[in-house]
Order: C-alpha cells, then structure tokens, then sequence
C-alpha cells in the first residue's frame, strides 16, 4: 500500500517527465521548422533564355510547414544582390506565413543618376519612361540596356511558372492564373529603387499590399517630384505603407512623395532609432532588427 508521501513524490516525479518530455518536443518541433526552411537559388536565364543580363540568382524562400501562405515579392535597390538579403527581414516574414522572393532585375543605372541634368531638362516625363521600361518592358528611352524580356514583371512571371513546374513541394500554383501572377494576392516590397519600382507596379496594378522602403526620389525638374506620384492608384490607399529614416539625405523629399501618393499618414513611418555603427539610415528600415515589430506590423492584415 502506497502512503500519502510516497504518492506524492511519485506524482511530483511524474509530472516532472511530462514537463521534460513536452519541453524536448517544443525543442524537437521548433527544430523541425527550423529546418524545414527552403532556400532557393535560380538564375533569371534558367527561367527564360532570352535574359542574358543581370543573370544574378533570384532569392525564394519559404517554410515547408506553412500551408496556403501569402507571398511578399521584394525588389532591392540599386546594386542590390538578392541573395545578400535583407535575410532578417525575410525570416520574420517566412515566420508569418509568407513565402519569399527576392527578384534579381537590371538595377543599374539607377533612375536618379539617368534622369538628371540635360536628360531632365529635356523630357520630365524620364522617371516616368525609365520605371515603365524597367518595369513593364516597354521601350521608351535609350539611356538604359533593358529589353522586353529583362523587365521586372517578366522576370517575376518566368520565375513563377518556372517554380510551379521545378518546385512541387511550393505549392505555386495558387499565385498563377491563366499563366500570370495573381497579383491581388500578392504583397509589394522594396528598398530604394525596388521601393520606387514597387510603388510604380502598385499605382498600375491591384496587389494585396505596397511597402516601399525608402523608395527613391524622381523628379520631374528642380525642386518638383515626378508626375508619376500623383497619378491615380488602382491599389487602394489603405494597402499602402511607406518607411524611411529620419536622417537619411532624402528625407524630406522621400516623405513629400508619400504624401503625393496619398498613403495615409498613419501608414507613413519616419525612423529615429540611433543608425547601427558603420551603417547607413537609407538601410536602416530593412535591415536593422530593432525595427522587428514595425516589420509585424507592415506585414499584417
């Protein structure tokens, strides 16, 4: 017959392997996810052999456990490697359900070092014919290389057909209808120039939401932003979100552009937070973690 006190020590012993046993398989589970994060590397050639350019590795990451995520398409900025990251930015959107693509694109020459000077004083309209030639494919000026096939939303739709035949486990048909993106499920994100271009794809097309980071600084003349920043958006104010730091030397034309677009002041995020050493503000939105929770919440519905 069992006493009181070797009843208890025996049910204080048991409850202690519960307790171990669940921790050793949050551990174990935490591991799985860990682990069953897919990090992907395709040339834009392998995708279509028309593209010879700008042949860097686009970036597709995502987490095999997550089951109908949302897909965050994320341009970079002039110069900008995809595979470089920004990789915390992109962990913390994977952790939220979402499947990553950092898109490689001709981001070089920069709009601002093209569209300025006599090029500016020639034609206002060049930020307007630089961003739809990158972007859409149509050729309008000649001071850039990019073809037809090099544009932005043709490399993204090569990407994604590429992906729903060579990726089964990805699941990728559900961002694909009739052989194109299936863009009002899809969100928009940028740095810089890739802010820029994603803001420019928003205005044009219905996407699920925008977030431009830093998102450049057209002009159309001296002291007067680009005419493309007031156009009418056929993706509605509220999906739209803009971030910038402070001290960046842009600042205040960068926030005169978000307010051209009409993105809701309680959308529009000015940073302060102390820049990382060695670092630059115009990065900071992207890549310094201290901004984590702003990340959550430009992500959220």
């Amino acid at each position: 017959m069992v006493n009181n006190s070797t009843y208890s020590l025996i049910l204080f012993l048991a409850l202690c392997f519960i307790v171990q046993c669940s921790s050793n398989n949050a551990d174990a589970a935490l591991n799985v996810q860990s682990n069953s994060t897919v990090k992907l590397f395709i040339k834009p050639s392998l995708t279509d052999e028309n593209i010879i350019t700008a042949d860097v590795d686009h970036l597709v990451m995502y987490d095999t456990l997550q089951r109908n995520p949302q897909l965050l398409l994320f341009l970079p900025g002039t110069n900008g490697i995809p595979q470089k990251g920004p990789i915390k930015l992109f962990e913390t959107a994977i952790q939220m359900g979402y499947k990553v693509i950092n898109l490689s694109y001709i981001n070089t020459p920069s709009v601002a070092s093209v569209c300025r000077d006599q090029n500016l004083l020639e034609d206002s309209e060049c930020t307007t014919k630089f961003r739809t030639q990158r972007v859409f494919g149509d050729q309008l000026i000649s001071f850039i290389p990019d073809q037809s096939y090099d544009a932005i939303i043709n490399r993204f739709t090569h990407l994604l057909q590429y992906l729903k035949e060579n990726d089964k486990n990805g699941e990728w048909e559900q961002f694909i209808e009739n052989d194109r993106p299936k863009w009002n499920i899809i969100s928009l994100a940028g740095q810089s120039q890739g802010g820029g271009m994603s803001a420019f794809i928003a205005k044009k097309i219905e996407v699920k939401r925008v977030i431009t980071f830093s998102g450049g600084w057209d002009y159309a003349g001296v002291d007067k932003i680009a005419n493309w920043y007031y156009s009418d958006s056929i993706t509605p104010a509220n999906r739209w979100y803009g971030v910038y730091h402070s001290k960046e030397p842009k600042a205040k034309t960068i926030e005169k552009t978000y307010k051209a677009m009409n993105i809701p002041k309680e959308h529009i995020f000015a940073l302060n937070r102390e820049i990382r050493k060695g670092k630059k503000a115009h990065g900071e939105g992207i890549r310094n973690t201290k901004y984590k929770d702003l990340w959550i919440t430009l992500l959220t519905d």
